[in-house]
């Protein structure tokens, strides 16, 4: 994702500086515009107390992907090639025939301080690509973003928004995993946000704990994140995934 493994448009991980808008791939979404807030519903006037009812956008939950993806929200950066989304047999399928593409899909329902989200996907056309775990997602502030790519290494980033055709992506920490499993396998992993602390798990084993004090993020929305490289198509098939309580 981003800076630690490309080239083209991105700052290097020492520098502060500012990618400014340039003729290559822009890493920053198609539309930036935040989920749009879920209107309350109209109580009728009564002059007894109604019983609570089941809200259709849950605080936590597990989502295995076999329903309609009410409540989520999908953005694209790179270019403005049309990705495949599928919510099809059990998965939900981010497919992107074009190199150099990020896409995210993020449950705008709700707003999370500390949080955990794990999630299972398989790697499906077996060339290189990256998925990734978002928590804090804010337009205004940035988020946290985990990723796992097939070559077995794997970052976490803070990403924000400067304006439209410019980010700041800052490089937190990477590294290499031998529990990071090759393409076409059944990858699990997850990322919990709490305090001033990320946790990383990898096959449900927390491997590391990663301070984030300096970021001064404070709540935000959870999602997913796919990416293409130089190679296509990509297509990666999330089975579930799981919001709870860290």
């Amino acid at each position: 994702m981003g800076c630690l493994l490309l080239t083209s448009a991105c700052l290097s991980p020492s520098d502060g500086q500012t990618a400014a808008q340039t003729p290559t791939p822009s890493f920053f979404p198609t539309s930036t515009l935040p989920p749009s807030p879920i209107p309350a519903t109209p109580i009728p006037e009564s002059t007894s107390t109604p019983a609570p009812s089941a809200t259709p956008f849950p605080r936590f939950f597990t989502n295995d992907f076999d329903s309609s993806l009410t409540g989520w929200a999908m953005l694209q950066a790179g270019n403005d090639a049309v990705p495949n989304i599928q919510n099809k047999d059990g998965s939900l399928v981010l497919q992107m025939d074009s190199p150099f593409t990020w896409l995210y899909a993020l449950y705008g329902a709700q707003d999370y301080s500390d949080v955990r989200i794990d999630a299972q996907y398989v790697n499906r056309a077996l060339t290189p690509s990256t998925a990734g775990l978002i928590c804090r997602y804010s337009e205004e502030d940035g988020w946290f973003e985990y990723n796992l790519s097939a070559d077995g290494t794997y970052n976490v980033l803070h990403g924000r928004w400067l304006s439209v055709g410019v980010v700041d992506y800052v490089p937190i920490t990477e590294g290499a995993s031998k529990e990071i499993l090759p393409s076409g396998s059944i990858q699990k992993f997850g990322l919990a946000c709490s305090e001033t602390t990320l946790f990383l798990y990898i096959n449900d084993d927390l491997f590391r704990r990663v301070d984030i004090a300096r970021y001064n993020l404070q709540e935000g929305k959870v999602g997913l994140a796919v990416s293409s490289y130089e190679n296509s198509p990509v297509i990666i098939g999330f089975d579930s995934i799981t919001v709870s309580a860290p």
